[in-house]
């Protein structure tokens, strides 16, 4: 099993199991490796059990793997927690001090982590670079490329020190002799010589905000919430580097409110929330959608309901998300399926935004927003950016390149005060203007109002404005992206997806083609509007179609039986933790 590993950590919050772990994922990327990370830790501040997993490879990975084959077991807790997840014939490392594990089909090898960091280095705080150490020695990556990474962290780090840089890298050499001179390996995996390539390691929360960036995001506001912080913190961080504006509101509610401010002065803005915050959001969406302001809002989904289990994952907003807002409120809904895809569809929610002129809203979720994946340099070239469709006192242009987009979408005659902002056209979307000297005026109200934005609440008024805001969905299903098919054309099974449960899924279908199943996978980004030819084809290609989500109710299941009749075989998972891919291997067998 050379050049492939995946390798779990567990311990305690506070020890560096996820530090550490962060440094061993990101360092076998940098030396060439693919990799792919899990993690799992408790919502308070300090102490609690947390677990690390990366998954290692010298070919590109889908997913976290269905089990560990290296376990590294930081104290007794960890290990009785963990040593379910590791695989038959796996290695357990452990330190003799902590504990001593029971006779298990998997081999053994005694590490004394916490004598190390105490005696020979010195200092407790390096245990996981006792860890880091003990890995490169029995299965890599090399120990440089561990040491490459710490002494970029350290010298970043505001409280590092000469000192603190030559206890870490003393502990990872005493740890890497130690394996080296005491254990004798007797397993198969080694990370052996790779190919280096030009990738960049980064997790999801870091691929949304270079996205927004690159997509001309000039003003975020938000309120802390796990796990979309990073959100917030990046973009407080990079925001002032390119002109932008940051503010930290003081909740949900005035942050999108804000946002929408900053939208009606012509300003691509976004916030970044999670379900608790994204239920505090619900009558500003209604705004949005009324008032025609674009606004893009990620709704990192953990686990609910109320506070829910804010560390641990959950794909159970999306009901919410459909709906939230009282009376018929169109938006856009969208959910990323990996990191890669989490920067490029997070510029198409601003273009979609920008363009139709709603809310878009963006369901990542936490096991997403944390996960570490390598990705090929070229995902990240600069997008190609459209303005709004404004009015320029005879026409709609579009703002990038000044291109006619609509004529004559004002009333014949019209003056500057008789700019109709919300004039009914063919496709739904009407010229907007940005306010300053000579720009028309008009009032973005929540009020129903007839084409000059006047209060109107006559029910033909009504009819006709729910009409024109609805056909911009209508616009949007028919311009916006289908669906790729992945696996078989003449599968008879079929599973249907969504979020960031595709590489799972696509590596149950490939398994399950190598065991001569006819399968294929469907797995759409935009959820409202649904691609309904896509679906409508792919349903009707197959004899059955199974539908994994991670939720208790079967939401997209639940979407799509209301919209297409179909009757899918459900798949839930909503203990707070990932699909596997066997899980899902397993579900495609017994229907099969």
């Amino acid at each position: 099993m050379e050049n492939e590993v995946t390798i779990r950590i567990g311990g305690e919050s506070g020890e560096g199991t996820i530090s550490g772990g962060d440094i061993l994922a990101l360092a076998s990327a940098r030396w060439g490796y693919h990799v792919y990370t899990f993690r799992t830790f408790p919502a308070e501040i300090l102490g609690g059990p947390c677990m690390f997993q990366v998954r290692i490879s010298d070919h590109p990975v889908k997913s976290m793997g269905d089990y560990a084959d290296v376990l590294i077991c930081l104290n007794k807790e960890a290990y009785d927690r963990n040593v379910g997840e590791l695989r038959h014939g796996g290695v357990l490392m452990y330190d003799p001090s902590d504990f001593t594990p029971e006779a298990g089909d998997y081999i053994t090898y005694a590490v004394p982590f916490n004598e190390i960091a105490r005696k020979e280095v010195q200092l407790f705080q390096t245990k996981n670079m006792v860890m880091l150490g003990a890995i490169c020695g029995l299965f890599g990556p090399p120990l440089e490329a561990i040491i490459q990474v710490v002494q970029s962290k350290l010298s970043r780090s505001r409280k590092a020190n000469a000192t603190l840089m030559e206890k870490n890298l003393l502990a990872l050499d005493v740890a890497k002799k130690y394996v080296s001179e005491k254990i004798t390996k007797s397993d198969p995996y080694l990370l052996g010589p790779v190919e280096k390539a030009d990738r960049v390691v980064l997790n999801g929360n870091q691929a949304i905000v270079a996205g927004a960036l690159a997509a001309q995001c000039r003003y975020f506001a938000g309120y802390p919430i796990t796990p979309a912080s990073d959100i917030m913190e990046g973009m407080a961080k990079e925001l002032p580097q390119v002109g932008g504006t940051f503010l930290q509101a003081e909740d949900e509610i005035a942050a999108l409110a804000s946002v929408l401010g900053a939208s009606f002065g012509g300003v691509r803005a976004m916030t970044a929330t999670s379900g608790p915050g994204f239920s505090l959001m619900t009558e500003l969406i209604g705004l949005s959608s009324m008032a025609e302001l674009p606004a893009v809002i990620v709704d990192a989904q953990r686990a609910g309901p109320s506070t829910g289990m804010p560390t641990k994952m959950e794909q159970s907003d999306l009901s919410f998300a459909l709906n939230a807002g009282h009376g018929d409120t169109p938006r856009i809904v969208m959910a990323p399926s990996n990191v890669a895809n989490c920067y490029e569809l997070i510029i198409q929610a601003f273009e979609m935004a920008e363009r139709y002129q709603m809310p878009v809203l963006f369901l990542s979720d936490q096991s997403l927003t944390a996960r570490v994946e390598s990705v090929d340099s070229h995902v990240f070239k600069k997008p190609e950016i459209h303005g709004r469709i404004q009015y320029n006192g005879k026409h709609a242009s579009n703002g990038s390149n000044g291109h006619q987009a609509e004529p004559m979408l004002v009333g014949a005659g019209a003056g500057a005060h008789e700019y109709e902002r919300y004039a009914n056209t063919p496709t739904g979307i009407s010229p907007i203007s940005t306010p300053g000297a000579g720009a028309p005026a008009y009032v973005a109200t929540g009020l129903e109002h007839d084409e000059a934005g006047h209060p109107n609440y006559e029910p033909e008024d009504h009819t006709e404005m729910m009409q024109k805001r609805f056909r911009k969905l209508a616009t949007a299903a028919a311009e916006m992206p289908k669906p790729q098919r992945y696996g078989d054309a003449d599968a008879t099974i079929g599973v249907i997806g969504w979020g960031s449960t595709e590489g799972t899924i696509q590596e149950a279908v490939d398994r399950a083609r190598a065991k001569g199943l006819k399968v294929a996978s469907l797995h759409p980004t935009i959820l409202s509007p649904l691609p309904d030819e896509a679906i409508q084809e792919f349903i009707s290609s197959v004899q059955k179609v199974i539908v994994p989500e991670n939720n208790y109710s079967g939401q997209f299941a639940n979407l799509l039986g209301a919209k297409y009749g179909l009757q899918a075989v459900r798949l839930n998972k909503y203990g707070g933790i990932p699909f596997t891919a066997a899980e899902i291997l397993r579900a495609i067998e017994e229907v099969h």
